[in-house]
């Protein structure tokens, strides 16, 4: 399957792996890359030399294109900002943020750009700050989320920006591909399918969740701070929410207390009653493991497959 964006990122499939913080390292973003993707590691707030040694880890596995996400708020931002450079890292994604005053450098550079947006306002600031696409993400995916839903989303910002889209929030299946690509995205990025995946490094009860989740398993958190969350339903999640209906000063700084480091919890100790397992509305469709290469090929062939057929019956 071509279309802009694998031109763009020099990729085989148009699919790109989420940058799910404490899950997308080296072994998960190798094997998407290896696969035909463009697999993602995670800056979040971790120390530059432990994403510098995540990023040789994943060359030593794979020479293909190999992507990084930096959350422009986090307090190294500056330090891996340069650290993509340096380390001639091939595509950014980013977030919470605007990456305008580094644009000059990574365009030097020769990197390519891709902010996730979950507003139209937003897809547009991007594209004039120089961003090469835009990551539109629906409220549907799991962790940080917006509140737009991908199927009003995309069309509206493939209409407003100049720059290929991506669609990102509810999206495992050729399915959802092909319905991503007909609303006017040239690709998809997809980061709950791949917690099923054999080479997520995650904790076998956080992997255990997510293959029994059902399609009402997850719940949204943090609206009344202004960060809303996308997550299993657990005991944490659910002491989110009653310290958030309480509202209160005192339920609100023990929130933050409670909820402080809990994805860590998930993703490396799999404590249940501790931790927040993040997760899209898709975990309902996710059955069973599978490698990376199986996902990504079986969602591309599945796509084409459709639409092939809805162009047959309408001949």
């Amino acid at each position: 399957m071509k279309t802009k964006i694998t031109e763009l990122l020099g990729i085989e499939y148009p699919i790109v792996q989420g940058a799910m913080a404490w899950i997308a390292e080296h072994h998960l973003a190798a094997a998407v890359s290896k696969a035909g993707g463009l697999g993602i590691i995670a800056g979040g707030a971790a120390p530059v030399d432990y994403i510098r040694d995540e990023i040789h880890k994943a060359r030593a596995i794979t020479d293909k294109p190999l992507g990084m996400n930096i959350m422009l708020l986090s307090p190294n931002a500056d330090d891996l900002a340069q650290l993509a450079i340096d380390e001639k890292i091939e595509v950014l994604t980013t977030g919470a943020g605007n990456p305008g005053k580094y644009m000059e450098g990574w365009k030097s550079a020769g990197i390519k750009v891709m902010p996730v947006v979950a507003s139209v306002a937003l897809a547009k600031r991007m594209a004039r700050a120089g961003a090469d696409a835009v990551i539109a993400e629906g409220m549907e995916g799991g962790g940080h989320i917006g509140e737009l839903t991908t199927m009003p989303l995309v069309p509206q910002v493939v209409d407003a920006v100049d720059v290929p889209v991506i669609a990102a929030g509810g999206i495992a299946d050729g399915r959802g591909m092909a319905a991503a690509l007909l609303l006017g995205a040239e690709g998809v990025q997809c980061g709950t399918v791949f917690l099923a995946s054999d080479e997520c490094y995650i904790s076998d009860k956080y992997k255990e969740l997510v293959l029994k989740a059902s399609d009402i398993s997850t719940v949204v958190t943090g609206r009344p701070s202004g960060h809303p969350v996308r997550s299993l339903k657990t005991p944490m999640a659910r002491k989110c929410l009653e310290l958030e209906k309480i509202g209160t000063e005192q339920s609100l700084e023990e929130l933050e207390a409670a909820t402080a480091g809990s994805l860590r919890k998930a993703v490396q100790d799999g404590n249940y009653e501790e931790g927040t397992f993040m997760s899209g509305q898709i975990a309902g469709m996710l059955t069973e493991l599978r490698p990376c290469a199986d996902i990504l090929r079986g969602m591309t062939e599945g796509a084409e497959q459709l639409l092939r057929s809805a162009y047959q019956r309408f001949e």
